[in-house]
C-alpha cells in the first residue's frame, strides 16, 4: 500500500515557538513510517517557511533551519497543487501531500489563520477548522457562546486597547478579588497576571496588551482545574478527567512546563459521578464551538461541586507525556493510536 505523505507543520512566529517544536518532535518521531511518509515544514521565529529534511532531534535544540537540508518552501493556496512547493536550484517542485498535521501553539497557528490557508488549499486539515480554531482561541467569543449554553463561565470584563485609565477602573469595579488578567488571545498562560487587590490593575493590563489588542479581567473560581482530551468527530471519545493540583499563585508557563510547585493527577481525585458530569459538560462545550479531530476542554470544580468552563486548547501540547496523550493513555488508547486515528478521520474527511 502507498504511504500517506503527511505534512507536520511546526514552529511559527507565536511565543509558544518552543513548544510547538517539541510537541512536532514526539509527533514527528512516533508516526508510523510504514503508513505515512513525514514531510517536514518548518516556521521560523520570524515567519519563514522551509522543508527540513534533517534528524528530527534538531528541533529539541532549534537548529532545525541551520541544517543544509532545509530549503525555502510554502504551503500553495492553489488546489490545483494539493501540497507545498520546495524551492531548490532555482527550480520551483510541486510536492503533493494528503494532508497537512499542524502542531503550533498560539498566534498564528492555533487560531485560525493556518486551517485557513489548509482549508483553502483544499488539503485534509488534521485538527479543527478555521471558525473552530478562532472562536476556541478568543476566551470573550468561547465563554460568551458556552455560556448560551447553560454552561457557567466566570464572571469578566473585556478591555479594548483604546480605552481610557477612568473607564478601565470603572468597569473593573463590580467584579471581586482576586482576578486573573488576560490577553484574549493567547496560548501558555503568556501575558497573564493574578492581582489579589487593584494596586497593579494597570500594570498587568499594560502587561497584557502586550500580546493581544484585546484584554479579558476574570475572577477567580474558587477549586481547581480540570480536563478532558476530546478525540473525534461526530461521535468522540473522551479520555480520564485530570486535575491540576497547586500549592501557589496559578499554572502559568512554568508550571506547565516544569511543575515545580504543582502536580497533575490522572485521572483526578473525584468521583466517578463527578467525572461523568465533567465529560459530559466537556462535550457539550466541544460540540457548541465546533471542534473536530481533537481538543483539550479545561474546566474548573468548584468546592460546591459547580462546574465553569475556562477556556479549549484545539492544539493542546502534544509531547507523548503531555496532559492530552495521558487522558487518553487513561482509557487505553497509546500515543501512535491517538495520531493514527486522527489521520485516518482527516483523511475519511
Amino acid at each position: 500500500m502507498e504511504k500517506k505523505k503527511i505534512a507536520v507543520l511546526f514552529g511559527g512566529c507565536s511565543t509558544e515557538y518552543d513548544v510547538s517544536l517539541h510537541s512536532a518532535y514526539a509527533v514527528i518521531t512516533h508516526l508510523n513510517k510504514n503508513l505515512y511518509e513525514i514531510i517536514m515544514l518548518g516556521i521560523t521565529r520570524e515567519g519563514n517557511w522551509f522543508r527540513f529534511q534533517g534528524n528530527p532531534d534538531k528541533l529539541l535544540c532549534n537548529t532545525w533551519f541551520t541544517d543544509e537540508t532545509c530549503v525555502p518552501a510554502l504551503l500553495s493556496p492553489s488546489r490545483a497543487d494539493h501540497g507545498i512547493i520546495e524551492f531548490k536550484d532555482n527550480t520551483a517542485v510541486n510536492i503533493k501531500i494528503d494532508a497537512v498535521f499542524p502542531v503550533l501553539h498560539g498566534k498564528n497557528g492555533e487560531d485560525g489563520t493556518v486551517q485557513g490557508l489548509i482549508e483553502l488549499a483544499g488539503i485534509p486539515l488534521i485538527g479543527c477548522d478555521t471558525l473552530s480554531s478562532a472562536l476556541c482561541m478568543d476566551k470573550d467569543y468561547a465563554h460568551k457562546i458556552v455560556s448560551q449554553a447553560g454552561i457557567k463561565t466566570p464572571a469578566s470584563v473585556v478591555l479594548h486597547k483604546d480605552l481610557k485609565k477612568s473607564q478601565l477602573l470603572q468597569l473593573a469595579n463590580n467584579l471581586s478579588y482576586p482576578v486573573f488578567v488576560k490577553p484574549v488571545k493567547s496560548g501558555s498562560s503568556f501575558g497573564i497576571t493574578k492581582l489579589y487587590g487593584k494596586d497593579h490593575l494597570i500594570d498587568a493590563v499594560t502587561s497584557a496588551f502586550r500580546h493581544d489588542d484585546k484584554v479579558v479581567i476574570e475572577e477567580n473560581i474558587d477549586g481547581f482545574e480540570v480536563g478532558c482530551a476530546v478525540l473525534g468527530n461526530e461521535n468522540p471519545v473522551i479520555g480520564e478527567v485530570d486535575e491540576i493540583e497547586l500549592t501557589q499563585g496559578f499554572f502559568d508557563y512554568t508550571e506547565k512546563y516544569t511543575l515545580t510547585t504543582s502536580r497533575i493527577h490522572m485521572p483526578a481525585r473525584i468521583s466517578k459521578q463527578t467525572a461523568g458530569r465533567i465529560k459530559e459538560t466537556a462535550l457539550i462545550i466541544y460540540r457548541e464551538l465546533g471542534c473536530r479531530g481533537f481538543a483539550r476542554v479545561d474546566m474548573f470544580l468548584t468546592p460546591e461541586q459547580d462546574i465553569v468552563f475556562n477556556e479549549v486548547n484545539t492544539i493542546p501540547g502534544f509531547t507523548s507525556h503531555s496532559r492530552y496523550p495521558n487522558m487518553l493513555k487513561g482509557i487505553g488508547l497509546k500515543f501512535e493510536e491517538i495520531l493514527d486515528t486522527l489521520i485516518q478521520m482527516s483523511l475519511e474527511n
